[in-house]
């Protein structure tokens, strides 16, 4: 019997694999599966472009022997699952169908069409996955298989949401930078750019905060309010940041608002209540900035480690700290029997006796905050920082002489300026202070603080540098 002219495989599988579509239906017939009871599909003589992988080269089997149909449809299914027929008629009968759950599952079937398409066997159902694909398929190696005619590059695989919240999966950030702290932010201030619009008085004020912040210098000002503020500060017990209100004492020394709270003006376990910095109002004090709000406009102060700076000073000056030395104190609050005075960094209470040899009836009628009084060093212990000094001995004790200026049964106009113990303090022109008694046709709610008076000097006590009289009428 004449034999056909056989064709190359080559030729066959280039001509396929140019044209990038499977062989028509045609190529085998009968491997579909009809539904209903499964047979065995008839077999006819199929052209020699449709055989099977297992029959080697083409025009190689004698046509009078050619297979048994039962064993041509074995062959041509044997590569797929069980139950593989059905999902592929799931898939291609219902494109909005989800694809199948778990990676298992994809990785089953999409490895074993690859298999089959790269074994030469062409199986029409099974191109349905490939067809619905919205352009690509993913294999189970990993690899992007195009659609036939998409023309366009793989897409990369989802993470499902569960895969999202993985640590694996979570790209790794940065970590963020540190916050700048005040002195950071300062010095990245455009000084040029916020002080250019700024006159040479401003120019000169802020010039001066600047310096204070950078080099701890002490600036002087006048308090000139004191003003409620909610500030956040340290707890000094659990070293945590609250938020307190507090009184802070105000300064402004051209334009420029400083505030300094109560916490930044004395040190601590030296606090004084509330109403001593409310009477400061008038004070000359020290302070050093400690913080710059230069787009806001203000500044905060601290009087504590300014005056802990001048307490330095004042200990390692012999010509200062010795006994006797003669210094100069600011007068800072002042009250009916006391006030407050600040020498070099050293807040000292005194008392209507170191200030005067004559008695005072009310210190704020004589005294005011923000004067400046020349005192005397008594004593100073510098392992304490404890300094006394007097202001009353600054000038002579009036005293002195007293019994040669009013000698003892001379009368004297004076003018009363305390009552204490049932006695009386007279105050002479000379400032000479005379204790008194009244005349037994006089009671005490008779005379005033402040009342002029005539009284009889009695005698003269040397040891306690104390003169004694009687009232005998109100002039």
């Amino acid at each position: 019997m004449a034999r056909k002219k056989a064709v190359p495989v080559e030729e066959e599988t280039t001509s396929m694999e140019a044209l990038g579509l499977p062989e028509p239906e045609t190529a085998v017939e009968g491997t579909s599966v009809p539904e209903g009871p499964s047979e065995a599909p008839r077999w006819e003589e199929a052209p020699a472009s449709g055989l099977p992988g297992d029959f080697g080269e083409t025009g190689d089997a004698p046509e009078e022997n050619p297979s048994p149909p039962g064993d041509e449809a074995e062959g041509g299914l044997e590569g797929l699952p069980p139950g593989k027929d059905e999902a592929a008629e799931a898939a291609s009968g219902d494109p909005s169908a989800p694809p199948p759950e778990g990676d298992k599952a994809s990785e089953g079937v999409s490895g074993k069409l690859l298999e089959e398409l790269s074994g030469g066997e062409i199986l029409p159902k099974a191109q349905a996955p490939l067809e619905m694909a919205g352009g690509t398929e993913e294999t189970a190696g990993g690899e992007a298989f195009p659609r036939e005619g998409a023309g366009l590059p793989p897409k990369a695989p989802e993470l499902p949401a569960e895969a999202a919240v993985e640590p694996g999966n979570v790209p790794v950030e940065s970590p963020a930078p540190p916050p700048k702290s005040d002195r950071q932010s300062f010095y990245d201030l455009d000084f040029h750019g916020l002080d250019r619009d700024l006159t040479a008085e401003e120019r000169q004020e802020w010039n001066s905060i600047y310096a204070s912040y950078r080099g701890r210098s002490a600036l002087t000002g006048t308090i000139i309010g004191v003003d409620p503020h909610s500030i956040t500060v340290r707890n000094g017990d659990s070293g945590k940041m609250e938020r307190q209100t507090m009184y802070c004492a105000i300064v402004i020394p051209y334009r420029v608002r400083v505030v300094i709270p109560a916490s930044e003006m004395w040190d601590p376990g030296h606090e004084r209540p509330d109403f001593v910095l409310q009477n400061m109002v008038g004070a000359s004090i020290d302070f050093i900035i400690i913080k710059v709000d230069r787009e806001s406009g203000f500044a905060i102060g601290s009087r504590r480690l300014a005056a802990r700076s001048q307490r330095y000073f004042f200990a390692h000056r012999e010509s200062l700290c010795r006994e006797g030395a003669r210094l100069k104190c600011r007068v800072l609050s002042v009250g009916p029997r006391r006030c407050l005075v600040e020498c070099y960094g050293h807040d000292v209470n005194m008392t209507q006796r170191e200030l005067r040899y004559t008695a005072i009836p009310d210190l704020r009628d004589e005294y005011r905050p923000g004067q400046e009084l020349d005192c005397v060093v008594k004593s100073y212990d510098p392992e304490k920082e404890a300094l006394h000094i007097s202001v009353k001995e600054t000038e002579s004790n009036p005293f002195e002489g007293a019994e040669f200026r009013h000698p003892a049964g001379s009368r004297r106009q004076a003018v009363i300026a305390g009552k204490y113990g049932g006695g009386v303090f007279c105050n002479l022109p000379d400032g000479t202070v005379c204790m008194c008694n009244y005349s037994y046709q006089y009671e005490d709610s008779d005379f005033l603080v402040g009342d002029t008076v005539i009284l009889v000097v009695q005698r003269h006590d040397l040891e306690k540098r104390q003169m004694y009289g009687k009232i005998l009428s109100k002039w």
